[in-house]
């Protein structure tokens, strides 16, 4: 099954979703059709679907906001524009299908956010990593003040944002802002595979594993346990932990509905 979008196009292998920026003679630049094809596909994904692989036509995964097309907007426009992202950003993270990125060539200013928001991250050697928005005049308001920010810290990414720094796909993996690094041409396979291994998990741990650990890394000590009990307490009722158990006992892997 294949479904191709003018600018992102998808294709549905078994359990796993692949999402491809398609907007190659622009390095994959997000404009707002980008936005709204992925708000679609977010917001009622397919039932069958237990993970989405995400990536970049062309050689580049994405070169950040499209400023060519760019209109000018009052303050409160562009505001709004910024929480537009954020809802979709959201969808992403929070949406219950684990997101699998593969990075390759440019990943930069609005690529890098939404990049941020995938759960597992593959990256190529030679992929450059890049908040230029600072040497452009304006502020990122893709998200990247709270998810880059959040995992390389505020004073890296001032740095980041002041001078433009470039990071290497072996130094994003240092940082943080990936998790595994390939050589040239493999982070598709590489994010597919994972892909594939993560699809074999329970439905329901996937998504409390999605729901729960950002949101317990924000809460008071005392707070995260007891959300921690109650998603441990919804992860062993059900059909999927009596087949795990099950599975454990007869010495086999689980198959998870």
């Amino acid at each position: 099954m294949s479904q191709s979008e003018s600018v992102l196009n998808i294709r549905h292998e078994g359990q796993i979703a692949f999402l491809e920026f398609n907007r190659p003679a622009k390095r994959n630049a997000i404009n707002d059709p980008i936005l709204q094809a992925l708000k679609a596909f977010f917001v009622n994904p397919p039932e069958e679907i237990k993970v989405v692989v995400l990536s970049g036509k062309g050689g580049h995964f994405s070169a950040g906001l499209d400023l060519a097309e760019q209109v000018a907007r009052q303050p409160l426009e562009v505001m709004q524009h910024s929480r537009d992202w954020h809802a979709v950003m959201d969808l992403m993270q929070f949406g219950g299908r684990p997101v699998v990125a593969a990075l390759d060539g440019a990943v930069m200013g609005g690529g890098l956010e939404i990049a941020a928001t995938c759960h597992v991250r593959v990256t190529e050697k030679e992929t450059k990593f890049r908040l230029p928005e600072g040497q452009r005049g304006i502020f990122v308001g893709g998200g990247a003040t709270v998810r880059v920010g959040g995992i390389i810290g505020a004073d890296r990414m001032t740095e980041m944002m002041l001078t433009a720094r470039t990071y290497s796909g072996d130094e994003a993996v240092a940082l943080g802002l990936a998790h595994y690094v390939t050589e040239a041409g493999g982070a598709l396979a590489k994010a597919t595979e994972l892909a594939e291994q993560i699809a074999q998990n329970s439905r329901t741990v996937n998504h409390l594993i999605i729901q729960s650990i950002t949101r317990i890394g924000k809460m008071s000590r005392e707070d995260g346990l007891y959300a921690e009990s109650l998603a441990a307490a919804l992860s062993q009722t059900g059909p999927d932990a009596e087949e795990g158990l099950k599975a454990f006992l007869e010495k086999r892997k689980p198959n998870f509905r």
